[in-house]
This record gives structure tokens, sequence and C-alpha cells, in this order.
């Protein structure tokens, strides 16, 4: 029988380049990206997005009821699932988006 290991889920979180730094001293502050004896660990890539803002919105970047293309950081970081909440309510402090994108997948047998 395997060994229990805890459950960990992988966050993937868009955002323009400049709140890069505040993402990530968020992340950190909840342990985010802790595997073993490595902390801070994570993983970021250029992405293109493209949005429209609907009626009513105070977007961050682009108009309401314009399409909007932008070059995006996209983070990719492990969350044990016992800090999830507390981990997600620091990035969208730190997060400039009105609606920030933060894709939380369940990670299977990582062994972490």
């Amino acid at each position: 029988m395997e060994p229990m290991t805890e459950s960990v889920y992988k966050l993937e979180i868009f955002l323009p380049e400049e709140s890069f730094d505040p993402v990530c001293r968020a992340l950190w502050s909840a342990d985010a990206g802790h595997i073993g004896r490595y902390d801070r660990c994570l993983s970021w890539s250029r992405v293109h997005s493209c949005w429209r803002p609907l009626e009513g919105t105070d977007p961050y970047l682009g108009r309401p009821g314009q399409l909007y293309r932008a070059e995006e950081i996209k983070i990719e970081v492990c969350c044990p699932a016992a800090r999830l909440d507390e981990t997600l309510a620091a990035v969208k402090a730190a997060h400039p988006y009105e609606e920030p994108v933060i894709n939380v997948l369940p990670l299977y047998k990582t062994g972490l």
C-alpha cells in the first residue's frame, strides 16, 4: 500500500508583468511553493491573452465593450490543500485585476 500524502493543488495565475513581485510575495507569505526542503518554488512564462470587459466593469487593462489583447505572465506553483484558501486570499489581495484568473488544479500522486 502506498503511503498517504497530503493533497496538493497547482495554481495557475495570470497577471500583468508589473504585478509579478507582489503576487510572488503573497504566495510566499502563505508558503505556496514549498516542496520538501525547498521553498519559494514556482515557474512562470509569458502568455498571450485576450478578453473583453463587459459594460459595468472597471478593467485594469482594456475598455468595456472592446476586445483587448496583451502579453501576461502565468505563474505556476504548488499549494497544499490545507493552505489553499489562505493562499487564494493572499493572491487576490495582491492581484490588480477586478476578476483575476486563478486556475486551481488537483495534483495526483506527486509525491509531495
